[in-house]
């Protein structure tokens, strides 16, 4: 059954890799829907949030949808946490994550239709907090490890050039060099009280269990609907260890592996010897350590039919 929808805020961040380019797209989109556009622009870090919670709290639009990257997304989400306001993502950034996950096509001229014509979902958010950074929702994931150092050293001409490809580059060759050099970071992570240490080259907080259309899962039962996160430890002990466990992930073989720890809950605390950087949906917060804890079902989306 089709959303009603008539009048709609359209957060738009000017800076984000694809936003500027599609936003006249989005613009057309949207009136070629025959609803009421209100476009806004966002001017720093944290407007995105601050539109939405301003119009969420006026109660004069029936959604808002976000074009820009997963870090204006979530700003967004944060801002719409707990009420009936539906949020609509327009892919506008490098990763996307969010977009790539509900299989929401990139151009507007697809998507729009796609949304308004599907249905809604809603969703688990997390709440991270880091040292030095304030707290931050995310819908798919955070970690360390790999994780972080792919969305710190990815150059920014390969994000342009390449897009998602340039981080799975990135994580690949540090995944690489970690294990041939055993980089790796002692991990302390605390599930609902229960405590497991390893050395690992990634440990994750995941909410999503698969990204990238389903190509890339993290591990069994992850769903971003049960109230509760995932912990995922992957520490391989060498490089055909690891070669192994990334097959699994792709084949979505979660069978029992000397190399990988799953533990679910609703509050996850990663502590790392040394500290370690934490991303969050491909953005860069504080440093270890790192407290998540869930917000069942927060934010509802717009998605296409499956």
């Amino acid at each position: 059954m089709a959303v009603l929808i008539r009048r709609v805020v359209l957060v738009a961040n000017p800076v984000a890799r694809r936003a500027r380019r599609a936003l006249p797209g989005a613009e057309r989109a949207l009136g070629a829907a025959g609803l009421e556009v209100h476009c806004r622009l966002t001017g720093h870090p944290g407007h995105a949030g601050e539109i939405a919670a301003e119009h969420r709290a006026r109660g004069d639009c029936d959604a808002v949808f976000v074009l820009g990257g997963d870090g204006t997304v979530m700003e967004v989400a944060g801002a719409l946490s707990g009420s009936e306001l539906p949020l609509a993502v327009l892919p506008g950034g490098t990763g996307n994550l969010l977009a790539r996950a509900l299989g929401i096509p990139f151009r507007p001229a697809r998507a729009v239709p796609a949304l308004l014509e599907g249905g809604r979902r809603r969703i688990d958010l997390g709440i991270l907090t880091t040292e030095g950074h304030p707290p931050r929702h995310f819908a798919i994931a955070g970690g360390i490890g790999i994780d972080s150092q792919m969305v710190a050293r990815t150059p920014g001409w390969m994000k342009r050039r390449l897009g998602l490809f340039a981080y799975v580059l990135t994580a690949a060759h540090h995944a690489v060099t970690s294990v041939l050099r055993r980089d790796l970071v002692h991990v302390r992570v605390t599930v609902d009280g229960h405590v497991v240490e390893r050395d690992a080259a990634l440990a994750m907080i995941a909410n999503f269990g698969a990204v990238v259309n389903d190509r890339i899962t993290f591990g069994p039962g992850i769903v971003s609907d049960d109230g509760m996160l995932d912990a995922c430890i992957y520490a391989p002990r060498s490089l055909r260890q690891a070669v192994a466990i990334m097959w699994r992930l792709l084949r979505k073989d979660f069978r029992s592996s000397a190399g990988v720890d799953y533990r679910s809950g609703s509050r996850i605390r990663i502590e790392a010897t040394p500290p370690q950087r934490v991303q969050a949906d491909g953005e860069l917060l504080g440093f270890t350590p790192a407290d998540a804890v869930v917000c069942p079902r927060a934010v509802t989306l717009l998605v296409p039919r499956r």
